[in-house]
């Protein structure tokens, strides 16, 4: 080997030797592992934090079935003129240094939503090299983002898992809640042809017991947080809530029904017939009649009978058939009414300007500039619906027809 090589070996061995490890190594014992942030606005206009930090030793016995009477979490909160600035103050009052990579909620107040807006909160979250983009984003509606996070629950230790899985099973199982992440909530902000919906969650029961160990050992929960609609935002700040069959019918408008219960009345009675989606799909299509933007919207959905409070022979197939079209009548009312009320807010929470561009790219340059104050609120919109009953369970009589009969 020439004494050229041996030098560039040797050179090459030392620089391993300074390049090899972690330098920026922390190890868990020194890292304080934020599992939720929540955001406030106190009377003198500035910014309160609230963070979420486990305890890993008591959540791992309380999985196992130990101890019970430490906390999972601990709570420290810091005032501040933005989000950096809270970071700092939180962190001198901890003995670890805060880590974020496993923040996976992030709740919001109702009021800092409506005043200050999302634009300048995200952009320290978007910018920071530890917070994910599939954190989620929740909106404490009627009560402070502090109350969701200092919340102890008995299920899920970490409360912040319990606010995630409630949003994931509500928009499963009802279609009035939306799980979404801060990267969409912010593409949302960005974008020209859409405006970003957030839910909302507030806590139930006596307030004063959320952050008390004792609300997790009983099995009467007295205080408990649940889901409470969507909020609706316009340039960033939050403009409106929608609950009930709004919330129902922007969620089929933006195809995110899975197995949703539909509540039917029939002949008088209030939910008579209980319909469960199986599968369904939303197609959107965007054109322009004589100029002007129109949105087609059809819904093809397939379910099944779950429950039946009215005599009905289900057996016949024009019973049936009466059923799938008072179900596409509602349906279709109820993505009506939510359309209407994004046009009256004028934010378009759907997404059409982004599929007028999609479709027509050339047009919206021209469309674009007008689209959420003038062309949106004006925008014409044909919903139409169809439903398939494909099971109707066991029986296909309900008893209620041979009670009927034996009144009779």
């Amino acid at each position: 080997m020439n004494r050229k090589r041996l030098v560039l070996l040797l050179m090459m061995l030392i620089a391993a030797t300074f390049t090899t490890g972690c330098w920026d190594k922390r190890e868990l014992n020194e890292m304080a592992i934020v599992s939720a942030v929540g955001l406030d606005k106190n009377k003198e206009g500035k910014l309160v934090g609230t963070f979420q930090i486990i305890n890993p030793g008591n959540v791992a016995g309380a999985l196992q079935g130990g101890g019970g009477t430490n906390p999972p979490i601990s709570i420290y909160r810091a005032t501040g003129d933005n989000v950096l600035e809270l970071d700092s103050i939180a962190s001198t009052k901890i003995s670890r240094d805060m880590y974020f990579a496993h923040a996976n909620l992030i709740v919001i107040g109702e009021e800092l939503a409506k005043e200050e807006g999302l634009n300048n909160i995200f952009d320290a979250f978007e910018r920071s090299p530890e917070f994910r983009g599939t954190t989620r984003v929740v909106i404490a509606r009627g009560v402070k983002a502090k109350d969701i996070v200092e919340t102890l629950t008995a299920i899920d230790k970490v409360s912040a898992e319990k606010v995630i899985r409630t949003i994931e099973t509500t928009e499963k199982t009802q279609g009035k809640s939306i799980s979404i992440n801060l990267q969409e909530v912010i593409k949302n902000l960005l974008s020209t042809g859409k405006e970003p919906i957030i839910s909302g969650f507030t806590v139930r029961g006596n307030k004063g017991k959320e952050d008390k160990m004792e609300n997790t050992m009983s099995s009467d929960i007295e205080a408990n947080p649940i889901a409470a609609g969507i909020g609706v935002f316009k340039d960033g700040k939050l403009i409106d809530w929608l609950d009930g069959g709004r919330a129902l019918g922007s969620m089929w408008v933006l195809d995110r029904i899975e197995n949703a219960h539909l509540n039917l009345d029939w002949e008088g009675e209030k939910e008579a017939i209980t319909y469960s989606v199986i599968r369904q799909k939303t197609n959107i299509g965007a054109k322009l009649v004589n100029g002007k933007p129109k949105i087609s919207i059809k819904v093809r959905a397939e379910g099944d009978i779950r429950e039946v409070n009215v005599p009905l022979n289900l057996t016949d197939m024009h019973v049936l058939i009466d059923i799938e079209k008072k179900l596409a009548k509602d349906l279709e009312k109820e993505m009506e009414d939510a359309i209407v009320r994004a046009q009256k807010n004028k934010s378009d929470i759907f997404g059409f300007g982004e599929l007028m561009h999609e479709s027509h790219p050339k047009e919206w340059k021209k469309l674009e500039k007008n689209w959420d104050d003038d062309t949106f609120p004006k925008l014409a919109v044909d919903v139409q619906v169809e439903t398939f009953i494909r099971r109707t369970g066991l029986r296909n009589k309900p008893y209620l027809s041979n009670l009927k009969k034996d009144e009779q």
